[in-house]
This record gives structure tokens, sequence and C-alpha cells, in this order.
């Protein structure tokens, strides 16, 4: 089953790992903690990040989260990113913003042409992708984190279980994707026999975040997604320090990252007085088409972009960058939608 739930990078990357273990160990422990991670070095100089993006946020942080259909311990190039979130942290407000960016999304891909973005990381691993959300998107993505199936469900495991609201229209799709993730993850789970919030197990919650076919289809599953991320995050928050380091030892080899231990060290001090206080789908208006296969277009690129910078980066008179506006009218002409 090729569908099965490709899913949520985790910002317990980021935010999980260091925080608590900082507080009572020495550096050198702290670096043995997170050289477990999976490292790749990226020419971040090579990113298609413009002068006036990394101006104009130089106050976020922002992180591309890649959930690859992957089952093993290959998390690079081969893998389509069939989650893609932007884990937005204004370095001011210590405020956090997820962005979840359709996987289906039309979008140039360079050296590609037009393409769905989940195929920017197959073709050419983290470095495309995020070449591609930072050319098409007018961003400033340098760093990545990525996660395959299965950690996810670890990591929910090792996080004892996550509190979710599972609403009555899911419980038999829900109960389908947990046969369905038992038998690719090797895990055994229980049905889910009734609504309301309760502690999901990490096969449940992987098969929660994979639900497709209720309202609002491939668009509510990204909401589950960041609903889950959410949970996870608030779940490590009433860790003690002793919890917080077996998660960090089993989860940390599954991380596949260009943050090195470093960077981590010194964005640990502060991480949990942050707060993931909005969740969004990108792009905000979008038509399906057919062509050779379907894609969800933009409509217009221009306009979500510019929409994006306004609300969740408060840049209120943000104009499009001249290649944005060039790849929108593109996507017009091989379209013809435009607003």
């Amino acid at each position: 089953m090729k569908k099965f739930f490709k899913v949520l990078g985790i910002l317990i990357l980021i935010l999980v790992i260091l925080a608590v273990i900082i507080v009572a160990s020495g550096y050198l422990f702290i670096r043995g903690k997170l050289s477990k991670m999976q490292q790749v070095e990226i020419d971040k100089d090579n990113l298609n990040v413009s002068q006036s993006a990394a101006e104009n946020l130089s106050g976020y942080r922002n992180i591309a989260i890649y959930g690859v259909d992957s089952r093993d311990d290959e998390l690079g190039e081969g893998n389509r990113s069939d989650c893609i979130i932007i884990a937005s942290i204004d370095n001011n407000s210590k405020e956090i913003r997820l962005i979840s960016v359709y996987r289906d999304t039309y979008v140039d891909i360079e050296g590609h042409g037009l393409d769905k973005i989940t195929h920017a990381y197959a073709y050419g691993g983290p470095e495309l992708a995020l070449k591609t959300l930072n050319e098409n998107l007018d961003l400033n993505v340098t760093e990545f984190v990525t996660v395959n199936f299965d950690s996810v469900a670890d990591a929910v495991n090792a996080l004892g279980g996550i509190r979710i609201n599972v609403e009555s229209d899911e419980i038999d799709a829900l109960n389908k994707a947990i046969s369905d993730t038992s038998e690719h993850t090797g895990m055994s789970s229980d049905y889910i026999t009734e609504a309301g919030t309760q502690t999901l197990d990490g096969v449940q919650a992987v098969s929660y975040a994979r639900i497709r076919y209720t309202s609002g289809g491939d668009y509510r599953r990204t909401e589950r997604m960041r609903t889950v991320i959410e949970a996870m995050f608030a779940k490590l928050k009433t860790k003690s320090l002793g919890e917080i380091n077996d998660f960090a030892d089993q989860i940390l080899p599954k991380v596949y990252t260009n943050i090195r231990p470093d960077e981590i060290i010194i964005l640990a001090p502060t991480i949990l007085q942050y707060e993931i206080t909005d969740s969004i789908g990108w792009p905000y208006n979008i038509e399906g088409i057919t062509l050779d296969r379907w894609y969800g277009v933009p409509v217009t690129l221009e306009s979500n972009v510019e929409r994006l910078h306004r609300e969740v980066f408060g840049e209120e008179d943000y104009t499009a960058s001249t290649p944005v506006q060039e790849i929108s009218n593109r996507i017009v002409e091989k379209t013809g939608y435009s607003e």
C-alpha cells in the first residue's frame, strides 16, 4: 500500500530533544546525545534564498519538516516528501506556526519544470526540496528535519501516547488505517470504539493522521498531521528530565537533518518556553486539474505567496518577488487558472 501515512516530520527534533537534557548535563554529554542523529551537509549558499527574503525574514527561523515515503533508514534522495511542514519560529515573540504545504501543489522545481512539490525531494533530496520552497514561496529555509513512517509511531509510544479528539465520522476510516499501519510497522494496536478525546498510541496516532477519505480529504489530513505534532509537543512538555532523556535515546537515531548539534544546543535553553500558536494549510486557494496526472494548482501562486507573507510574517505591504511572479504566470498559462 503506497499511501500509508507518509507523515509527519517531527517538530520533535528541534523542539524536543534538547531543553531538559541540557538542564541536567554537561556539554559533552549533550553532544553525545545529539551526535546520534543522521547528519547531512548542505551548502546553504545554494538554496535560492534571495537577499530580500534573508533580510525581511531575519526574525524568523523557518525549518522544513519532511515525512518521507520510506520505512527504512534511507531518508535522502529518491523518497517523496508526502508530508511537508514549515515550522516557523518567531525569534521575538517565541511563537511557532506550522505551515503545511500540500504535497500535490503545482510549483516550479529547478531542472524539472512545473511539477508536484512532493517530487522535489525525490529528484534531489533535501537540498532541492529546500530550494523549491524558497524559490516558490519567497522563503529563507536553510534547515530541515526528515523522519520516516515508523519513527512517528515510535516517538508517540516513547511519549506514552498523545491526547486526540476523535470525531464520530473518523472512526471507520481510522480503524481501517490502524489495520494497515499495524501491518506496515509490525506493531499491534486496538481499534477505536468511540468518539471523543482519548489517548492514542503510536499506531493509532499515525493512523489518525493518515485519514484521508472523510470530509475535507487531503486538506483535512494535513490538519490532522499538525494536530498530532501539537499534541506530541504538548506531551513532551509534561515529561521529566529522565523521561526526555529516554525519549532522545530512542528517537534521535531516526532523525535526518542538517542542523548541527552545536546549533541545537544554542536553541535549547529557551525552547520549551515556545508555544505553537497557529497552524495553516498552504496554498490558501487551490484548484484541481488533471494534466498527465492530478495537480493542486495555487490560484494564483503570486497571490497565495503574498497572503502568506502578510498573514504569517506580518509583511503588510508585501509584493511577491519577480521570480515568483514569473512562475505564477507560467502556471496560469499552463492551467488557465487565474483569479
